[in-house]
Order: C-alpha cells, then structure tokens, then sequence
C-alpha cells in the first residue's frame, strides 16, 4: 500500500475515533454494568446473551448522541475552539470537513440508532427480556440523538443538564437490571441518585472554561442562564445533596460499608466545592484539574456501591 494512502486510512480511522469520544462511553458503560452486577449479587442471576447486546445497545446509543451532536454543534464548537480548549468537555476536536464529508456524522448517527432500535426488538421480542425494553431504550436514545438538534435541543433549554444526570445516572443501570431480571430492584432508584447527582455537576463543571474564556461565545446551556456566581451555588448545593442521598441509600439495603469507601469521594468532592466557591476557576488551569477530579468523584461514587457489594 502506498504511503499516501496509508496515511490517509489512518488520519480517516483517527477522525471516526476523536469523533466517537471512546473515553467518554465509560459514563454510560460503567453504570451499566452496575446494573447488571447488581443483578447477579441480589438475585444470582447473570443472562450472558442479554448482557451482551445490552452493551452493545448502549455502546450504539451513545454513538449516535455523539456524532449527531458533533453534525449539529459545529458552529458553536469551531467557533469557541479559536478561543479555548478543554479536554475535558467531551467536544472531540474533529475537523470535520478535512477528514469526511460534513454529512458523515448524521448519517452514522442514523445507523446507530436504527441497530440500537434492532438490538431493543430482539431483546424484547427474542431473549423476552420484559415489556418495558424498548421503552428504556427509546428514553435515552431519542433524547440523546436530539440533545443538540434544532429546534427541539435540550442543551439550550436549560434543562439539558438535568437529563443527562437521569441518562448517566438512574436509566443505565434501571435498564441493565431490568433486561436481567424483568423488574427494577428499588435500591436502584436511590442508589442512581447520588449517581445522577454527581454526573450534574460534572457537566456543569465542564461549562464553565468556554463560560469563563469568553462568555459570548457560550451556548445557551445552564451555566450561560444562570451565571458564574449562582453556577458555583449550584454546585456546591448538588454536591451536598449527592453526599445526603448517598447516605440515605443505604435504607434501602445497600451494605453500609459503601459509605465508608465513599468517605474519600466525599472529601474530593467538598475540596473542590471549596475551591470553586473561593473562585478558584478563574486560573485555566485549576479549573481544568478541578474539571479532572470532579470525573473521578463520579466514577468514585459509583465505585463505592461497586464494592460495597462486591
């Protein structure tokens, strides 16, 4: 193979990669996969099939949110790349018409969430996994695909934040135990809480390095609504309320060690409501490690129920 064409395959498998945001799907993945731990550690029951195209449904899920997100945020993500970049973000950085025709990630888009919908009919109709399958799946599919599309897009309404607390907190693991066990345990709708808590403020956390480099050229999105000032106070308060309702989940019989494992995640997590409502994150770069430690306070809220029932 020639080297110019060999180049060009890789830059091309480089793009659909930076596209599709593989380190992000851990926020969908891993709660999940709590879900159908749970499963195995309360009823003893692990269905491998169910599993699988599980994953595989909310691997195509995810795929779509992205890259229809990527079609339809272009303008506003190319014209704040010029001013800042925050890893972090979630944004991939792709340029989309160097690497693909700029229609290519709407149309993958399509293709992901037609197999998602194909995967939720065999699970439904085939494994007999319980008739509410398609309905969990279509509650975070048709959600995410328009998260960021015109003129529905709950990322401007003020309110997209909220959702994707209840998309990354309590539907995964809801819908991962319930393809396994045809109900939903109840310490999942409190267990999800303090989850669905977490992810809000990573996201509102998020906003704040394209709020704080150049405020007109920020999305209409929560932060922009409410202001730095009342945006600190929000996450300070949602940090206090994801610490209450992690201990108040242990009522609904989680073992109360995951409170103990818990305690370091806490700790993080009061720091960095410190720092912000000392307004530390006007420096770029604590706001980016706060940015950082505030993804690990979310994976570590789901790890502690993890190993609590491990």
């Amino acid at each position: 193979m020639p080297a110019d064409d060999e180049t060009y395959i890789m830059t091309k498998i480089e793009g659909w990669l930076g596209l599709s945001r593989p380190p992000f799907y851990t926020l969908g993945i891993l709660p999940f996969c709590l879900g159908t731990f749970l499963a195995w550690r309360l009823d003893h029951v692990f269905h491998i099939p169910a599993f699988i195209l599980g994953f595989m449904g909310i691997f195509m899920v995810i795929l779509s949110t992205y890259h229809a997100g990527e079609y339809f945020t272009r303008v506003e993500d190319e014209r704040s790349k010029h001013l800042f970049r925050n890893p972090l973000s979630g944004e991939s950085g792709t340029l989309l018409d160097l690497i693909f025709r700029r229609s290519g990630p709407l149309r993958s888009g399509f293709v992901a969430i037609s197999l998602a919908l194909l995967i939720g009919i065999i699970l439904q109709f085939g494994l007999k996994t319980g008739p509410f399958t398609i309905l969990l799946g279509c509650l975070g599919a048709l959600p995410g695909f328009f998260y960021s599309t015109r003129p529905i897009r709950p990322a401007d309404k003020g309110y997209g934040e909220t959702l994707i607390a209840f998309f990354y907190g309590w539907l995964p693991i809801a819908a991962s135990f319930y393809i396994q066990r045809g109900y939903i345990a109840h310490c999942i709708h409190w267990m999800a809480l303090p989850i669905g808590l977490s992810i809000f403020n990573v996201i509102l956390l998020n906003e704040f390095p394209e709020h704080t480099s150049n405020p007109t050229v920020s999305k209409m999105n929560l932060l922009r609504r409410l202001g730095r000032a009342k945006g600190v106070s929000l996450y300070c308060l949602t940090s206090i309320l994801s610490w209450f309702s992690m201990y108040y989940s242990l009522n609904t019989g989680i073992p109360r060690k995951a409170l103990y494992i818990y305690l370091p995640v806490m700790a993080m997590s009061a720091c960095i409501s410190l720092m912000m409502a000392g307004k530390r994150y006007e420096n770029p770069l604590v706001l980016e490690i706060l940015c950082g430690l505030n993804i690990a306070v979310h994976l570590g809220t789901m790890a502690a129920y993890f190993l609590a029932f491990l």
